[in-house]
This record gives structure tokens, C-alpha cells and sequence, in this order.
């Protein structure tokens, strides 16, 4: 039991579409911070990922210190499982606990969007907002940037 009082409290946070911060990728995915892990006290981050039709995702990867998962809300999401690739559509969901392999893509010709839930609370907007400032300026990061920039942020190649 994480509240101990006998009487609950006016502690809600309300969040308008217009308020929640927003980063647009190399690709023209729009990723949408809905609630940070900032936000909801570390508890989990939920995020919206907008995808154009063809854009793919990052290469297989896992995460040491949170889980994540997937729910598709509209068009084909191919996800990956760590063993098998599946065309996931709405309503489908994946969950994938720490240290479990990976990866999604929009490969098919129509747009698809999810929510991304990572628990605990990580803070993976400083990694979404690092990759798009990458997209945006053009900046080239040698193999060994990469592996620190993911490692900074908690994500690993898969081998």
C-alpha cells in the first residue's frame, strides 16, 4: 500500500493535447511525451508514436532497468518478440520485461500509430529528444557514439 491516509485528496493531473510535449524524428515520426516519468512520479512513462508509412524502428535492442510495451491504435505495427516478427494491428499488445529483445517498424504503406508504456518511469523523452535534434541537425555519430549515447540512456544492441 503506497497511500496511507483514510481519506483521499485532490492531487489529479490534468493534461491537455496542447501541453504535452512533442519531438518529430528523422523519419517524420511524431513521438508525443503524454505522461513523463516526471509526471507520474516515476511510476511509468506513456508516450504516442505517430509513424509515417515505411518508416522502420531502431535495430533490436533491450533495456537493463525498466520494461516496455506496445499497444497498437491504428494501421500494422511489425513487432518484434525477441524470436519472432508479428503484424501486429489494433488492439494488439506486447510486453516486453527487462532485458527481453525488441523492436518494432512500420513497414507497411499506411500510417500506424501506438502507445508506448515503459515502466518504471525512465526517462526516455532525453533519449527521444537527443534523436530527433540528431535527425534535425544532421549530425553523424561514429559506431562508438552510438554505443554511448544508447548506453546513456539505457538501451543495448542486440546481438
Amino acid at each position: 500500500m503506497s497511500y496511507l491516509k483514510d481519506v483521499g485528496e485532490t492531487s489529479a493531473l490534468y493534461l491537455p493535447p496542447g501541453e504535452v510535449e512533442h519531438v518529430t524524428m528523422r523519419s517524420g515520426t511524431v513521438a508525443r511525451f503524454v505522461a513523463t516519468g516526471s509526471v507520474t512520479q516515476g511510476r511509468f512513462g506513456l508516450f504516442e508514436w505517430n509513424m509515417l508509412p515505411g518508416m522502420g524502428g531502431s535495430s533490436p535492442h533491450f533495456h537493463k532497468t525498466f520494461s516496455e510495451s506496445f499497444y497498437i491504435l491504428s494501421g500494422t505495427v511489425r513487432l518484434y518478440d525477441g524470436a519472432r516478427w508479428v503484424d501486429a494491428t489494433p488492439g494488439d499488445f506486447l510486453h516486453v520485461p527487462e532485458g527481453g529483445v525488441h523492436n518494432f517498424a512500420n513497414e507497411s504503406d499506411e500510417a500506424a500509430a501506438m502507445l508506448i508504456l515503459f515502466a518504471p518511469g525512465a526517462p526516455r523523452e532525453a533519449y527521444f529528444r537527443e534523436l530527433a535534434e540528431i535527425g534535425q541537425t544532421g549530425r553523424t555519430l561514429t559506431e562508438d557514439e552510438w554505443t554511448e549515447l544508447y548506453a546513456r540512456h539505457d538501451q543495448y544492441r542486440a546481438t
